[in-house]
């Protein structure tokens, strides 16, 4: 029999904790009044701000088709957290921005992230927190994150 690593069960707490992440700031976006945004919503706003991005780019980060991305781009139009605008280097291009409504959002969503950092600070202590944070740091590609939703 194969022996079993000490952090077999890493990978599952990760898979958790980034679970709780999303749920965390669903649920302070929801509060904020925002019930109409789903996670993949949010993870869009990502790419759109800070200075916007095309369909083409919000498909990419999220790993859909342009057509679904150009259907999500409809509906966040359609409820007011974005807006389509002229691009200013490409005329056949449409560049995506987050309305005032969007940002809104986006700053709710920020403060429930800031709420679960310092839980996570209170439970684990500063500097543990900032030692788990550069260790994935090392072995984590930041990037686009594909939601499975």
């Amino acid at each position: 029999m194969a022996d079993v690593p000490a952090n077999a069960d890493l990978p599952l707490l990760l898979l958790a904790a980034a679970a709780e992440v999303t749920q965390v700031v669903n649920a302070g976006v929801a509060a904020a009044g925002f019930t109409d945004i789903r996670p993949t919503h949010g993870f869009a706003f990502v790419r759109m701000a800070p200075d916007g991005a095309t369909v083409g780019e919000i498909a990419e980060h999220l790993g859909v088709t342009k057509q679904a991305a150009s259907q999500l781009v409809d509906e966040l139009v359609t409820k007011g957290y974005a807006d389509r605008n002229p691009h200013p280097r490409d005329a056949r291009a449409r560049l995506i921005t987050l309305t005032e409504r969007g940002w809104a959002c986006t700053r709710a969503a920020d403060a429930a992230l800031a709420e679960l950092t310092r839980n996570w600070s209170d439970n684990l202590g500063a500097a543990t927190l900032t030692q788990v944070g550069n260790a994935l740091g090392r072995v984590v590609t930041p990037g686009r994150i594909r939601p499975s939703w």
